[in-house]
């Protein structure tokens, strides 16, 4: 588990805290122990967006070092081979929002809130929005939420597709924590590329089922496929070990 440390500030990022959280990500998703991830806030809050207090007019020299710091929390996500889940409480705004999409899988409370907000301060949106967002609920409605921002309650966030699961008031990360034990019980190698695979979209379809014929030929040729395949005969729970 990964947990935003700065409720003083709503867990709100600053440059010290996107490179601790990469590091932290980056170690995780290297970890032979790990097989899922949970990424939450402290103080009853996941993440309230970008640090403003540390924000300035400055030239994109100066600017560039601080982006890509970000981008690297999002390509530690996107490009290891775990599955992250963010455990929402409270307020998932600006750049809070985006590191929230650009998990694997959202639980959040029903009392929480999830907004962009990144035109309010004259800005655009990093962290990957622009590619997690419209892929959970289509280009026009990304389009709207980025274009007019508003505050979107739990359910709604729900019924758009923002969020995966529901979760009562104080209980997002006991549900995230049961959910990435369900997922560690699955095939790491497998997990690793359905990741990779739906990572990609969208793509051409010609070339998915060329992948998938590459992606099944490697993973025949794996313990964990001969241990699915000899528990499913002996009617057992399958123990994969990830080789």
């Amino acid at each position: 588990m990964v947990t935003l440390n700065r409720p003083d500030k709503r867990n709100a990022i600053d440059l010290e805290l996107r490179v601790v959280l990469a590091e932290a990500i980056e170690t995780a998703m290297t970890d032979p122990a790990v097989r899922a991830l949970v990424l939450t806030g402290s103080g009853g809050t996941f993440c309230s967006g970008g640090d403003i207090s540390t924000m300035k007019r400055q030239p994109s020299d100066q600017t560039i070092p601080r982006a890509e710091a970000a981008q690297r929390v999002i390509k530690a996500i996107w490009g290891g081979p775990k599955p992250v889940i963010a455990a929402v409480e409270g307020f998932a705004f600006g750049a809070g929002a985006a590191l929230a999409l650009a998990c694997d899988r959202v639980i959040a409370t029903t009392d929480s809130t999830f907004s962009t907000t990144f035109t309010g301060v004259g800005l655009a949106g990093d962290m990957g929005v622009f590619a997690s967002l419209p892929a959970r609920v289509g280009p026009a409605v990304a389009r709207q939420l980025m274009l007019l921002p508003r505050r979107v309650p739990a359910a709604e966030a729900y019924e758009l597709g923002l969020v995966d699961r529901l979760a009562e008031p104080g209980e997002a990360l006991i549900d995230a924590l049961a959910d990435a034990t369900s997922i560690a019980e699955g095939p790491p190698l497998a997990l690793a590329e359905i990741k990779a695979m739906l990572g990609d979209w969208p793509c051409d379809p010609w070339q998915v089922l060329d992948r998938e014929v590459d992606v099944q030929a490697r993973l025949f040729d794996t313990a964990d496929f001969e241990e699915g395949v000899t528990a499913f005969r002996e009617r057992r729970t399958p123990h994969f070990r990830g080789y």
